[in-house]
């Protein structure tokens, strides 16, 4: 690194990752992961007023508390939505970018400056870092979870008390991001089993950990109870993934798959690498094998998490919500090198062919769908090679190129294998082009969900149109695309609130049924009270009193 301090390298990566990715993110038209994105918009929006989290005025079923929090300056500082959207998206830059410095100080409990380094690079150079163009809570939840498995690593070396309230503030945190965060506090209470497991190591320092959790749960269950609420309302929005009604199959199948995905997704390497520590744990260094046990119990709570939910309502692979735990399989490369690159045959043949394999064994018939380009990014390259082969082919090259890596993984000479970690960079180089603005990329899915929804030149339209303050109301009758509604939400303040004719809105945010009096014309809530206001977005199937302010003539609106 020459007289270079290691400070102002990490700097330059978060500082040059930052500018990068604002870039990128300034290039998305609009957003088009829905409902989310509208919700995190509107909860951002309502915390900015200093009216709390609400979703069209109203409390709604929270998803995140911190991630609308940063998103809220935004939309304080910046009257125009448009404006506000981009600056957003900076926000978003920023925070995902900040995810190197965990990286980093993960890495250095195991690994040299240099190599720390390069951890610390790989992190911002994941592709999901795509999700800074998009207004999801990744962008918060993934340097707090790498903050949380940091605070884990150091407390697994010395398990002080003050280490272990370190690690229960940072799991307090990322829950606060995403309740999913409940997984990292699982973990917590896992590895320290692994470790005596692994290493012999004693129980005893952890009792505080397992105390306070313990106590925390006895307490939160005591006042769900007093209140006579559920446990399931502490999940918000997410409720009914506690309802239970999973099945096992099917969640173990979704746990296979989402394995094989993110093999797949950091490119064989790491996992080969992973195994081949894991194989030989007792062996390790102290260092290396709280890195193993961490990143265990990490990975497998997570991935099962996540699994068990896509089992059961998502019903595809979910990498952005396992993504997160990428950074730990890279510094698990990058410590195996370290060590030594020690490749044991019969072990080492195992670890290689399993890694090669798994991404082959992904049903891509199944997966291959519009919805990879919000939930399923690495799959997305895949998309444009099935332009050109069939399926079936595409399950070849997709073997080929795995069992290649495998056998690349095997065969570098030891002096060489930094080559390893700079290929899974160029991998994930490589990946940004057909993510981002590839024929299926999610630039292309903005563009197509803004055409669904506004198509003028201004996507304040409505807000030029009408007096500042003016409230428009929302009529919408099911004969549009609900985006009509959506898109107009996102960029105009004045959009709300929201009425719907002839059944609801698909997305199950607040609104209100009504119904049409035949005698008068009028337009009635359910109560019976009259729906009056100065002005109405409507898709003229239904007659209003007035004379229109302003059309999008091509979506009729």
């Amino acid at each position: 690194m020459g007289r270079v301090p290691t400070w102002a390298w990490l700097a330059g990566i978060v500082a040059g990752s930052i500018v990068f990715r604002a870039w990128l993110g300034s290039r998305m038209p609009a957003p088009f992961i829905f409902t989310d994105e509208l919700q995190y918009q509107e909860n951002a929006r309502s915390l900015a007023a200093g009216e709390g989290i609400e979703v069209r005025g109203e409390p709604y079923g929270i998803v995140s508390v911190l991630y609308p929090l940063l998103l809220a300056p935004a939309y304080l500082l910046f009257d125009s939505l448009p404006d506000a959207y981009a600056a957003a998206r900076a926000i978003n830059a920023v925070v995902m970018s900040l995810a190197a410095i965990p990286a980093f100080l993960l890495a250095r409990r195991v690994l040299p400056p240099a190599l720390s380094l390069v951890a610390a690079l790989l992190a911002v150079a994941l592709p999901s870092l795509a999700y800074t163009g998009t207004l999801m809570s990744e962008n918060a939840f993934y340097p707090a979870f790498l903050l949380a498995a940091w605070a884990l690593l150091r407390a697994l070396e010395t398990p002080s008390l003050a280490r272990q309230a370190v690690v229960l503030a940072a799991c307090g945190v990322a829950v606060l991001v995403r309740v999913q965060a409940l997984a990292i506090v699982l973990a917590a209470l896992t590895a320290p089993l692994l470790l005596r497991a692994i290493a012999r190591r004693p129980l005893r320092p952890f009792l505080p950990l397992y105390g306070v959790v313990a106590g925390g749960a006895v307490l939160v269950l005591a006042a769900q109870l007093a209140r006579g609420a559920s446990l399931n309302d502490l999940f918000g929005a997410y409720a009914v993934v506690g309802e239970g009604g999973y099945d096992v199959v099917e969640v173990l199948k979704f746990l296979f798959w989402h394995v094989a995905e993110l093999d797949l997704y950091v490119g064989v390497f790491p996992v080969a690498a992973f195994v081949l520590l894991g194989a030989r744990a007792r062996s390790l260094d102290a260092g290396a094998q709280e890195l193993v046990v961490a990143t265990t119990a990490l990975a497998a709570w997570t991935l099962l998490v996540v699994a068990a939910f896509a089992s059961r309502f998502a019903g595809a692979i979910e990498e952005r919500n396992m993504f997160v735990v990428a950074p730990l399989l890279l510094i698990a490369l990058l410590v195996w090198i370290d060590r030594g690159a020690r490749r044991p045959t019969v072990p080492a043949v195992v670890a290689a062919v399993v890694a090669g394999v798994l991404p082959a064994l992904i049903p891509y018939e199944r997966f291959l769908q519009l919805k990879v380009r919000s939930d399923t990014l690495m799959i997305v390259p895949l998309w444009n090679v099935q332009d050109s082969v069939t399926l079936p082919r595409l399950d070849d090259v997709v073997l080929v190129a795995g069992l290649a890596a495998g056998a690349l993984f095997l065969l570098v000479p030891r002096r060489y294998t930094l080559v390893l970690p700079a290929l899974v960079l160029g991998y994930f180089t490589l990946a940004i082009q057909p993510i981002h603005a590839g024929p299926h990329g999610i630039e292309r899915a903005a563009a197509d969900a803004l055409s669904e929804g506004i198509r003028v030149p201004h996507r304040d339209w409505i807000d030029r149109s009408v007096p500042d303050g003016a409230r428009v109301a929302v009529l919408w009758t099911g004969r549009t695309h609900r985006f009509t509604v959506h898109q107009n939400e996102l960029f105009s303040r004045s959009v709300g609130p929201v009425y719907t004719l002839g059944g609801p809105m698909p997305g199950g945010l607040p609104e209100t049924a009504v119904l049409v009096d035949d005698r008068t014309g009028e337009v009635r809530r359910p109560d019976g009270t009259v729906v009056d206001s100065e002005f109405a977005l409507t898709d003229g199937s239904v007659a209003l009193a007035g004379e229109p302010l302003a059309r999008d003539e091509r979506l009729g609106l």
